[in-house]
């Protein structure tokens, strides 16, 4: 869960650079990218603020993305989806077979890439996010670094979202 709730893009743009980071730093696991994005304020728009955080995260080197993977957790190990009213995550109510499924297949991801699965959930049920870690099995590692990339991506969106709120942010956000 995220501290920095609905902010709004303008109380986000006049953060202290420290606290900026901090508010980054969440949704992304890279001070490096949190900092270049915190550094590039103000955004004029959200869609800008996505545009750069791709742009960083896309221009980041291969020691940096493992470092970011080290941050997430292993596929079945986290009770809730990027959701930002925190439902349940309908993949991990999938029931014990399903889990261990997913189990095998995040042991055989690991050992032939050597990160753990990374993948936005949004929607997605247990067998949807199995039915993706099997074909991405096939990916050889430079096809599945690129890939984990993109979802890195859609992640780190999720949750710039989620940070930022609507257009304005919430009347009741206090920085505080």
């Amino acid at each position: 869960m995220l501290m920095h709730q609905g902010m709004g893009l303008e109380a986000y743009n006049a953060l202290p650079l420290r606290r900026a980071v901090h508010a980054v730093f969440e949704c992304c696991c890279c001070v490096t990218l949190a900092t270049d994005l915190a550094k590039g304020r103000p955004y004029p728009d959200h869609a800008s603020l996505f545009a750069k955080a791709d742009e960083l995260l896309f221009s980041l080197g291969e020691a940096s993305m493992d470092t970011i993977l080290q941050a997430y957790p292993c596929v079945g190990s986290r009770p809730h989806s990027e959701k930002s009213r925190g439902e349940q995550c309908a993949v991990w109510d999938a029931d014990a077979t399903v889990m261990a499924q997913l189990d095998e297949a995040a042991r055989r991801y690991c050992e032939r890439f050597g990160f753990g699965f990374v993948m936005y959930v949004g929607d997605s049920c247990a067998r949807d996010v199995l039915a993706a870690m099997d074909l991405r099995l096939h990916n050889d590692h430079e096809t599945e670094r690129k890939v984990v990339r993109n979802e890195l991506s859609r992640i780190n969106r999720a949750r710039l979202e989620r940070m930022l709120g609507p257009e304005g942010g919430y009347d009741n956000w206090c920085p505080d």
